[in-house]
């Protein structure tokens, strides 16, 4: 194929298209409208041969010829976005991008709203989107940059895929306040749960793949016991909310926790074990390690989450310290 019959603005056009499987949403992304994205998937494919989308229902389904283009095109266009754009010339204030990224709701609850505000103060252009961990897997996802930046736990990723620590979550209890059969064996919030009592109880539990077991039922099995996990969901939001209205416990992390109490009637315990915490990771493709917009919103985060104090977390020994400084004033004094 002779290159000088391809405008460039034709491959930005498929590259959108590719991973937004939608006319519009393409077009938002890379600010055409709806007409001037048709007209350019038409002059693709007479370029092409190819009818390279099918539509089906709301979205546009790659044919075979365009799947095989989208790893190559896609990478080609960062490598031109990165010779482009020095990072000595990057200046935020005019960056226009959408930034997606993927994690649990625990992110999109305690980071997001604070990032978001104070990056709309030094890059009003920017905008971001952010998407559930059950999407899909991490290193597909960012291969074929579907997302930016995946905040999760540690995971088998490729050997492309760049990652960084962000912050241990040590897990807390959460039960409903006045929850009854606390009550019974006179636990007051803040204080430990009796292992007999721990396992004997409801439990609710956050799984994105359905699974009835997490880190609270391995490190339990270790020790020989189980407990009884009667509610399976896939957001953490859901799980506070689940509780809050009854019976159950729920291990969850320390500093959603502290947030969901403080608009929930919940009441935080500890547990009467020690829950492994794997380090949360940033993860990134590393075609993107030096590109001065990607490295500067992963500062961002790293400097927000600094600032929402996540990074010094220790473990169960600081649980006390920090609860007493982020959660309510009612639940301080316990």
């Amino acid at each position: 194929m002779n290159l000088n019959a391809l405008d460039l603005n034709l491959v930005r056009v498929l590259d959108a298209l590719l991973r937004e499987k939608s006319v519009t949403r393409a077009g938002e992304q890379i600010g055409l409208s709806q007409p001037a994205v048709s007209a350019a998937l038409n002059r693709l494919r007479h370029t092409l041969n190819d009818q390279l989308f099918v539509r089906r229902g709301n979205e546009m389904v790659p044919t075979p010829r365009a799947e095989s283009l989208a790893e190559p095109v896609g990478a080609a266009l960062r490598e031109i976005e990165r010779a482009f754009q020095p990072a000595k010339d990057f200046d935020p204030a005019r960056l226009e991008r959408t930034f997606t990224f993927m994690g649990a709701d625990f992110f999109s609850m305690l980071l997001m709203p604070p990032l978001a505000a104070r990056i709309a103060a030094v890059a009003p252009s920017v905008s971001f989107r952010f998407l559930d961990s059950a999407i899909g897997d991490v290193s597909k996802l960012l291969q074929e940059d579907q997302i930016d930046v995946a905040l999760e736990r540690p995971l088998e990723v490729a050997e492309w895929v760049s990652s960084l620590p962000l912050f241990g979550s040590p897990f807390a209890i959460i039960a409903a306040k006045g929850n009854a059969a606390l009550n019974r064996a006179g636990i007051a919030e803040g204080e430990q749960v009796p292992l007999d009592l721990f396992c004997e109880l409801p439990h609710a539990l956050r799984s994105i793949d359905g699974s009835m077991s997490g880190f609270t039922d391995d490190a339990l099995a270790r020790m020989g016991r189980t407990r009884r996990v009667t509610l399976a969901l896939p957001h953490f939001q859901a799980v506070a909310l689940a509780v809050a209205s009854g019976p159950y416990l729920a291990a969850v992390p320390m500093q959603f926790a502290a947030v969901a109490a403080k608009s929930l009637p919940l009441g935080i315990y500890r547990a009467p074990i020690a829950i492994p915490s794997p380090a949360v990771r940033m993860y990134w493709h590393a075609r993107h390690d030096d590109e001065a917009p990607h490295r500067w919103i992963r500062e961002q985060i790293l400097d927000e989450v600094d600032r929402l104090g996540f990074r010094v977390l220790g473990g169960r020994g600081q649980w006390r310290v920090w609860l007493a400084e982020r959660a309510s004033p009612r639940l301080a004094q316990h």
